[in-house]
């Protein structure tokens, strides 16, 4: 695996990670590929904007993010990250807390790191 492409993805999972947090749709928009695919852990495909809004409309807020059991591999210009995520947050005003398991594929394009399509399931 290329160490510089691993610590590059290892830092924008970072940068995700405390975009989500802070709800910051600068840095969401900047590390969100334009042509997102994110299925949720109800089934349902997500677009980037949607992603954005529900952050951008505060209808998403998250309290704690807590990311453990990584996994990175790497495959030409993708890598593919695999992690548990304990979150603690509200949706629509409800509380929306659980354990998650992600999924994102990194593309770096033009020297740019982006998640180019994600996937989420809840942890019973």
């Amino acid at each position: 695996m290329n160490n510089i492409l691993l610590n590059e993805v290892r830092s924008a999972e970072e940068k995700l990670k405390q975009a989500m947090l802070n709800s910051d749709t600068d840095v969401l928009s900047d590390l969100l590929a334009e042509d997102l695919i994110f299925t949720n852990h109800l089934g349902q495909r997500l677009t980037r904007e949607d992603d954005l809004s529900v952050h951008a409309s505060g209808q998403l807020k998250i309290q704690s993010l807590e990311v453990s059991d990584e996994m990175f591999y790497q495959v030409g210009t993708f890598t593919i990250v695999n992690v548990r995520t304990d979150i603690t947050g509200t949706y629509g005003g409800e509380a929306a807390n659980g354990q998650f398991r992600f999924t994102r594929i990194w593309l770096k394009k033009n020297g740019k790191l982006q998640v180019k399509a994600a996937h989420s399931c809840l942890i019973a």
